[in-house]
């Protein structure tokens, strides 16, 4: 067995409540294209701006975050805004930027200066769905990264948070509202086939109920290493992002939602300044450490532009799907109402859309996601 596959087993789903096979692999709508998917909510969108009043009011229902979060958000801005108890709970960063002339050594002095050592993540500071995240373990790694990565824009380098649970936090408070809530908890199981040792790494995925049906997602990610036989018994995961669209698992973790754990987050979320509608992506030790509200990191705040990701279990109706992305909707418009009493003004539609090109014309360009 290669050190490299031994470096990638590891006890899958450690601290996570156990994961549930049953039923379909996949849910009949769960990667519909996103224009088809979501085609009902603009037309929701569109009301919700009659009757509160502005089609762009999430752009300030987080007042001091670009856009709100909605769209083209910088992950380092967004914790530029944390207060000194917040910061506590999130993973050590630092910002570089990709100019022509930077070198390995000069992104590596970033990393130490933010305390991070190998291996540590590189993802893309503007970016959604897990875009362009990678592990970086060596310096070699870290200059292939940097010359593939767009000139000009920002990587945020970041400490791994290496825990295997990982879960999405979607949280909201309205600005006349003392306490925050915590509405949705989605539990992120990262996907492993099982070697026999027989088959290929590209064997196994295409044998998988579930990965067999997305392997355009895991092949191109393997693609080096497609041909390795994976011992018999072993686990090899085959995804590390904790993100839907590149291949984790979700299921719907309400039923975990403890008062502790909502305020922990509601603690954490009044430390940022003007948060009220977002998720937090968390990495933690066990499922009774999440829900006392401990021995947890927070790996990225999402703004307006996050959602209850819960609704891609695969047990989940498209009914009770769109219910829950039209209830998050709401509370989105009338956050950005009431945030627009108090003084603040929403964003122009024209660089709303300007942002938005420009974030999807990045897309295209980042690193392939690990």
């Amino acid at each position: 067995m290669s050190d490299r596959v031994r470096n990638e087993i590891r006890v899958p789903h450690q601290g996570m409540p156990p994961f549930d096979t049953a039923g379909p692999p996949v849910s009949y709508f769960e990667f519909w294209p996103q224009y088809y998917f979501y085609a009902p909510m603009v037309l929701y969108w569109l009301w919700l701006s009659v009757r509160y009043g502005g089609i762009t009011l999430p752009t300030i229902s987080n007042p001091l975050f670009p856009m709100g979060g909605w769209i083209g958000e910088s992950k380092c801005s967004v914790f530029e805004h944390a207060g000194s108890y917040a910061r506590n709970f999130i993973a050590p960063w630092g910002l570089l930027q990709r100019t022509p002339g930077v070198t390995p050594t000069q992104a590596l002095d970033t990393a130490t200066k933010a305390g991070l050592k190998f291996p540590f993540i590189a993802k893309p500071d503007i970016a959604c769905r897990g875009v362009g995240v990678r592990r970086i373990r060596t310096t070699e790694e870290l200059g292939a990264y940097i010359e593939a990565f767009p000139t000009g824009e920002n990587i945020l380098l970041q400490a791994l948070a290496d825990f295997e649970g990982e879960a999405g936090i979607f949280y909201m408070r309205k600005p006349n509202e003392n306490r925050g809530q915590i509405t949705s908890i989605t539990l992120k199981y990262f996907p492993y086939v099982y070697g026999n040792g027989v088959s290929t790494l590209a064997g196994l995925i295409a044998a998988d109920p579930r990965a067999g049906k997305l392997q355009h997602i895991y092949l191109p990610r393997h693609r080096d290493r497609l041909d390795w036989i994976i011992p018999k018994g072993h686990p090899f995961r085959i995804a590390y992002t904790g993100s839907h669209s590149r291949g984790t698992i979700f299921r719907n973790g309400n039923h975990l939602i403890t008062e502790a754990m909502t305020d922990a987050f509601d603690r954490i979320a009044k430390d940022i300044k003007e948060f009220h509608f977002g998720r937090f992506d968390v990495r933690f030790a066990t499922i009774e450490d999440l829900q006392t509200g401990r021995n947890f990191s927070i790996v990225e705040v999402n703004g307006a532009g996050a959602e209850a990701t819960h609704i891609w279990d695969h047990k989940t109706t498209l009914p009770e799907a769109y219910g829950a992305l039209m209830h998050q909707y709401k509370a989105l418009w009338e956050i950005g109402a009431q945030n627009a009493r108090r003084g603040f003004k929403p964003e122009r539609l024209s660089d709303l859309i300007k942002a938005y090109r420009h974030e999807h014309r990045l897309w295209a360009q980042y690193p392939l996601t690990e």
